[in-house]
């Protein structure tokens, strides 16, 4: 029988290493900071090859630790796994930090990722990506922000959360509703139209209206240059 090769040795080895309690607080809270959606006890288990019931242990150590020492982050157990989210005490200062950012003009990356959210509707960030053909987690995060998409449930494959357009959208654009959308070549948003919706939501601050709920962790990033 022949003896293992290195290559044997190294995936064995891997497998048997434990992250120690400081490590996986730290491989937790960076997973936590970039899901679009609550995580579950056994996805987080899952990724980080550890029992459900250490990963539970140690996330509620650490919310418990947040809150003990005042952190902003607030994490919590909600609908069906654990996410980040910023203390509801601070809310007013997060709302007026996005409001503030708000009165910038969208980039075109962001006109275009719009575009694509409204003719495309419901659709996952993956979805998004694969139109425009880059990462959109920045351009999303700025119009969720904005109030001009919102999430619209999960996605029935994947459990991804999809994303749609919202009334201030329509009322931005001057539309009853979205069958009053002019046509548009199926996959690239038309130059024109991106054009249109930059006219039509760049000066008036209402698109920058929220709601008094708290904020998640991930929505006070700013926007990335695509």
């Amino acid at each position: 029988m022949s003896e293992p090769g290195a290559d044997d040795l190294a995936v064995d080895e891997l497998a048997v290493d434990e992250l120690s309690d400081s490590e996986l607080e730290s491989v937790l809270e960076s997973l936590l900071l970039v899901v679009d959606s609550p995580a579950s006890v056994d996805q987080l288990a899952d990724v980080t090859d550890t029992s459900p019931e250490r990963v539970n242990e140690t996330l509620t150590r650490m919310a418990e630790a947040f809150t003990a020492r005042g952190s902003g982050i607030d994490l919590r157990y909600a609908g069906d796994g654990w996410r980040l989210y910023t203390r509801t005490a601070h809310a007013p200062y997060v709302e007026r930090l996005l409001l503030d950012g708000a009165r910038t003009k969208l980039t075109r990356a962001a006109l275009e990722t719009l575009a694509v959210v409204a003719y495309r509707q419901p659709l996952t960030r993956a979805r998004i990506s694969a139109v425009r053909g880059v990462n959109v987690d920045g351009v999303v995060r700025t119009l969720l922000a904005r109030g001009l998409i919102a999430e619209a449930g999960n996605d029935p494959d994947t459990s991804a959360t999809q994303y749609a357009t919202t009334e201030l959208f329509l009322e931005r654009l001057g539309l009853k509703s979205l069958a009053d959308l002019p046509e548009l070549a199926p996959l690239l948003p038309d130059v024109d139209l991106i054009d249109d919706i930059s006219d039509s939501i760049e000066a008036d601050p209402r698109f920058a209206k929220m709601n008094k709920v708290p904020v998640t962790a991930d929505q006070v990033d700013t926007e990335l240059d695509d």
